[in-house]
């Protein structure tokens, strides 16, 4: 396919009718998405063709309908169990392809516009429970790397933007942290035959609001600052073996760590901190429901975690504080201005509504159809039946 995309870019298509889907989705990688969008967003859109449209490519560009791509959506979903988020990043990167071929009127209409995607529910956002955030944190103070695993826990980074850190990114006189790169391992955009088909590539954050200024605690501060004389210390036990590249989180050497290698001592902490299993996200949210727990606003909170818009903000962490939910629910008890409660004589009817302050006795019996409470509509006395002689008497 990569050969046909390269003669279709210095001598144009031969016969537009027997193109086929994979050979399009190639060239309009190569040729409008290569230079214009970032490589890992590159690197995915190649790895759905490789992984997942292997089949579709097959298909006749002209040939290509709706049910068909319905067909695969359904199979994808129903036998694969692929989550509708994952599907429709599928769909959005055919849709865009499909898009061009319409501009270029090699097809009449997108078959994607015909499609409809399989539907299902949010995944349940996972948090620590205070215990286990206990747990961890005092595991942490057991291992080289656990001042990361709390600071993670006082800014919500994400991991590509934890390890990317530099200590140019931390201004000490003002406690605050810079979020400026992440690193992650790639695809490359070309691979010859024997070379590492990856590469360790420093990128920007994805969006705009990801790169961000994040203050931090005073406390987090200082640990921040005692680890930088551990690196020093690092430094000169390693001597001449020793790599200063201004990063933070380094190992012995001063070598930044790449995404798996971390994850793997993260695991390991959390196996010394008998907790079960969190993927090193469950940090990020964790963050985010400890400060809405303890007041913060979600403009600002969305501001710190980089999201796009505060609305997806609310979206993500709304269900995730039950218990905290309850307690300030509890605070509306009180909110008709007084306390009150209902008492029974030794027979159902009638009974007495007690309204504090003031002492106000109501029967039951003495309530009309039309003024009877509401709350004790089911209580009323049928039609017709006597009150009891020994009701007292309303004041």
């Amino acid at each position: 396919m990569q050969q046909q995309a390269h003669e279709v870019r210095t001598q144009g298509w031969r016969d537009p009718m027997s193109v086929t889907l994979g050979e399009w989705y190639e060239y309009w990688l190569d040729t409008y998405m290569k230079d214009t969008v970032k490589q890992s967003t590159y690197a995915s859109y190649r790895s759905y063709l490789n992984k997942h449209f292997c089949v579709l490519g097959k298909i006749l560009l002209k040939k290509l309908e709706p049910h068909t791509l319905q067909e695969f959506y359904n199979y994808k979903f129903r036998e694969e169990g692929l989550s509708p988020k994952t599907l429709r990043n599928y769909h959005m990167a055919l849709h865009k392809c499909l898009q061009q071929a319409v501009k270029e009127r090699l097809l009449i209409y997108n078959p994607c516009d015909a499609v409809t995607l399989p539907s299902g529910e949010k995944p349940e956002v996972v948090v620590f429970t205070n215990d286990q955030q206990r747990a961890l944190v005092q595991a942490s103070y057991r291992h080289r790397y656990g001042v990361f695993i709390r600071l993670d826990l006082c800014t919500g980074l994400r991991m590509g933007e934890l390890l990317a850190l530099k200590w140019e990114d931390i201004d000490f006189s003002t406690a605050q942290l810079h979020v400026r790169r992440t690193i992650n391992r790639l695809a490359k955009y070309e691979a010859h035959d024997g070379e590492n088909k990856t590469e360790i590539v420093f990128g920007t954050p994805k969006t705009k609001n990801s790169r961000r200024t994040i203050p931090l605690t005073r406390t987090m501060a200082d640990e921040l600052a005692r680890w930088k004389q551990q690196q020093a210390q690092d430094k000169i036990r390693a001597g001449d073996k020793y790599t200063d590249d201004g990063f933070i989180v380094t190992n012995e050497f001063g070598h930044y760590f790449e995404q798996k290698t971390f994850k793997d001592y993260y695991d390991r902490l959390l196996k010394d901190a008998d907790i079960g299993h969190f993927t090193f996200h469950a940090l990020r949210h964790t963050f985010a429901t400890r400060a809405l727990e303890r007041g913060m606003d979600y403009k600002t909170l969305s501001a710190i975690l980089g999201h796009y818009s505060v609305a997806f903000t609310m979206d993500t962490y709304v269900h995730s504080m039950d218990e905290h939910k309850r307690h300030e629910m509890d605070k509306m008890d009180d909110m008709f201005g007084m306390p009150y409660s209902i008492s029974v004589e030794n027979q159902p009817y009638p009974c007495t509504l007690h309204l504090i302050p003031g002492r106000l006795h109501y029967p039951c019996s003495r309530l009309s159809k039309n003024h009877y409470p509401s709350s004790l509509a089911g209580s009323r006395p049928a039609g017709g039946q006597a009150a009891n002689p020994k009701s007292p008497t309303p004041i």
